[in-house]
């Protein structure tokens, strides 16, 4: 599946939203107001192949914005000690500078050129790096380095490589097509909290009417799971022992307790109660198999 865990790793998420920009220079709406803004969602949905079973199509990444980018940095240090810290692009929901696409990108592209972190995500091969791609080409940025790639695979760090170890979408290794489980499904049966009071259909209407911030909560629990998916795969494949795996997961609830506490995050104990309680469940009914299911 991969090959090494490297020092430095990011598991991360992006929640973007239709662009009303986007709208405005394809098709002339006028995005001044809330009501222009909304009249550019349903186009671009519209231009997207809405429904009435399906009014929020996943439209094109290139007509999308970007709001908030969430991870989770896991870094090795020269001792062999392991590291964690919750990233979350823009810190504050309320700062318009921070808020602006531009400058979430910005924040993602040099912290991730600079530290050339091993990246880890679900469905990231199809849609978080291409819309990076697309969003700051859009933006006119420079990637900093982020998106050169080495003359041969072992030379450097390549995100783009199709056998690269560098970029790991835990999606591809899971299934492909109508086989492919959402993160969601594979989390939940995991023991690992899937989606959380909201979904990705709502992230538009949150975003319009001025609830950033729980976008943002909504972002890091997607964070948090990747990583601990990223985790049960890394231990499944033998990278990580049973001992380094329930290290791992104990270091994400001191995290999370420790963002809690030190950060007033709330909002994150309800994924902490949650994912405590789904995981006591998933080991219940797995001490509970007999010795014959255990085998086959």
């Amino acid at each position: 599946m991969f090959r090494f865990i490297h020092p430095r790793l990011l598991a991360f998420d992006i929640e973007w939203i239709p662009d009303p920009h986007a709208a405005g220079m394809l098709y002339g709406i006028d995005t001044s107001s809330r009501h222009g803004v909304e009249d550019a969602f349903r186009k671009l949905w519209a231009e997207g192949g809405a429904t009435e079973a399906n009014p929020h199509p996943f439209i094109k990444l290139t007509l999308s914005k970007i709001v908030s980018i969430c991870g989770i940095y896991r870094e090795v240090d020269d001792a062999g000690t392991v590291h964690h810290k919750l990233v979350t692009i823009p810190s504050r929901a309320d700062d318009p500078r921070a808020t602006a696409e531009p400058s979430i990108l910005k924040a993602f592209l040099r912290s991730t050129a600079d530290k050339r972190p091993q990246l880890v995500g679900f469905n990231s091969a199809r849609s978080d790096l291409p819309i990076i791609l697309n969003r700051s080409i859009v933006h006119g940025l420079s990637s900093h380095g982020w998106a050169m790639r080495p003359d041969k695979p072992w030379e450097g760090i390549d995100y783009f490589g199709a056998h690269s170890d560098y970029h790991l979408d835990l999606a591809a290794f899971l299934g492909w097509g109508a086989q492919t489980p959402s993160l969601h499904e594979i989390a939940t049966i995991s023991g690992i909290p899937g989606k959380i009071d909201m979904c990705g259909s709502s992230v538009a209407e949150m975003v319009l009417s001025g609830q950033l911030d729980k976008v943002i909560a909504y972002n890091e629990y997607d964070a948090f799971t990747t990583f601990l998916l990223w985790a049960r795969v890394a231990h499944f494949t033998g990278h990580l022992s049973d001992q380094a795996y329930i290290r791992e997961q104990e270091a994400i609830l001191a995290l999370l307790n420790q963002e809690i506490e030190d950060h007033g995050k709330d909002h994150l104990v309800r994924y902490r109660d949650t994912w405590l309680d789904m995981r006591a469940k998933v080991d219940s009914d797995a001490l509970s198999k007999t010795p014959e299911e255990e085998s086959t």
